[in-house]
């Protein structure tokens, strides 16, 4: 797993890598102070796995991610402030470090980078959710959208809908992330469904899901556009 540690202090990025030598399967492909050292090894090597600080100079770590055209498939936050943590998760984060963090915690958001990057499932075209006292078999390639709806989130495939009770980020962690993309705090669409965009909309088949604007230039650069 290549990983990229990116943080203008540093103390800050010594401990990662630190914490990095004890698991083998992390090789350290670089160590930057700030977003456009970053820049020049992610556009020149492959990077799964990036470790990245907030407020740094030059261009904090929120806006830099927003700059990048293909993005590593996980993403660990490491910052002393916990008010970007909402933004961080807009933007497919994978987990949220506060400093200063524990080696142990700092094993759980290595184990869900890990997820994100291999996921764990003997066959990923499928999976099972639970809703009107049923079990139903969801087919990736059948599903149109997922909509949060409080505690719930409403899956809308070809044939059917249905509403199981779990939430939205976590129907979100079973999905794979090259597939099913934010175009909303509330939406998540299939993009191999998408039938075509107009303005701030995206059109499956019938079904009409809104672009929110802080959403729009990242989806774009996810599609390619």
């Amino acid at each position: 797993m290549n990983c990229l540690i990116v943080d203008d202090a540093p103390i800050a990025r010594e401990i990662v890598a630190g914490y990095c030598s004890h698991l083998p399967f992390i090789h350290i492909v670089g160590s930057c102070s700030n977003a456009l050292e970053a820049k020049a090894i992610l556009d020149n090597t492959p990077i799964d796995l990036l470790f990245l600080d907030i407020n740094m100079p030059v261009l904090n770590g929120i806006s830099f991610l927003k700059t990048l055209k293909q993005i590593p498939a996980a993403i660990i936050f490491t910052t002393a402030y916990r008010e970007y943590a909402a933004d961080a998760f807009d933007l497919s984060a994978c987990d949220y470090l506060v400093k200063p963090f524990s080696l142990e915690r700092f094993l759980v958001a290595i184990d869900k980078a890990k997820e994100k990057i291999q996921p764990a499932t003997v066959n990923t075209s499928y999976f099972f959710l639970k809703a009107d006292g049923k079990i139903y078999k969801l087919l990736h390639n059948d599903i149109l959208y997922a909509e949060a709806k409080g505690n719930y989130t409403k899956v809308v495939c070809q044939q059917q809908v249905i509403v199981p009770n779990i939430a939205f980020s976590a129907l979100e962690s079973m999905l794979p992330a090259a597939v099913f993309i934010r175009t909303h705090r509330s939406f998540l669409v299939n993009k191999t469904n998408i039938t075509h965009i107009q303005g701030n909309c995206i059109y499956l088949q019938k079904h009409e899901v809104p672009i929110g604007h802080r959403y729009k230039e990242m989806l774009f650069r996810q599609l390619g556009i």
